[in-house]
């Protein structure tokens, strides 16, 4: 099985016990391989993964989908890559979007998205129409994050792309998340969980999709939960 995994609130969240076991899992089993899939960019993943307590992925999905690198190379994943490049408009995105009130910038490297911070106060509406215009997408979650990306870039889309590169089925892929951008996973009919505590909003999108779980127990206990309820997954327990 593939485990294609959201990292914070996801595979990084549950209790001390249950992380211990999910990680002990993905390492002792070599037919499991594990993506990360995260709104992180790749220097920050980079960071987590100094810690040896963190099973290593084989490929990285960052920035909302933007990018795909192969862990053990550090190369990114062609030609995905490139085709998600060829999609962006560039510096002028950073520009136009200076003219929204109530956004305040992320100041993280990114290539092919920009990522802020909104509140209630913040002219989503303008936003969404700068974002129209320059052929992109705007993504919301957790009530506070604004991402845009290039026009049909997410982390679903994204991962069926990596999938195709691999050669690997659709069916034998688990994907885990508990915000708003990691909705395009489910969307795109794998089998998933929304794991326990996960943003309200994603619990109503979800709800009634035949191929998603909504756990009852929060981050890697979710991941648990799913694997014993999905009866094609339950063998790698």
């Amino acid at each position: 099985m593939l485990l294609a995994t959201d990292l914070d609130g996801t595979f990084l969240a549950g209790s001390a016990a249950d992380k211990e076991r999910l990680y002990e899992l993905v390492r002792a089993r070599e037919d499991i391989q594990l993506v990360f899939v995260t709104g992180r960019g790749i220097r920050s993943v980079l960071t987590l993964l100094e810690d040896d307590i963190l099973p290593r992925p084989e490929y990285i999905i960052c920035d909302v989908g933007a990018t795909v690198t192969h862990l053990a190379s550090l190369v990114s994943v062609e030609p995905v890559q490139s085709d998600i490049a060829k999609l962006w408009p560039g510096d002028q995105v950073r520009e136009k979007l200076k003219a929204v009130k109530g956004l305040l910038h992320q100041e993280a490297q990114q290539q092919y998205r920009c990522s802020y911070y909104y509140d209630d106060a913040t002219d989503i509406t303008t936003a969404r129409e700068i974002a129209e215009s320059l052929h992109c997408d705007l993504v919301l979650s957790a009530g506070k994050y604004l991402d845009i990306l290039p026009r049909g870039v997410n982390k679903g889309n994204t991962l069926q792309q990596l999938l195709g590169v691999l050669a690997l089925p659709h069916h034998d892929v688990l994907v885990a998340g508990d915000s708003m951008n990691d909705f395009s996973m489910y969307e795109m009919g794998f089998k998933g969980v929304v794991v326990g505590d996960a943003e309200p909003e994603l619990l109503v999108r979800t709800a009634g999709m035949p191929n998603v779980l909504q756990a009852g127990s929060s981050g890697t206990g979710g991941i648990l939960e799913a694997m014993a309820w999905f009866p094609e997954f339950g063998r790698y327990l």
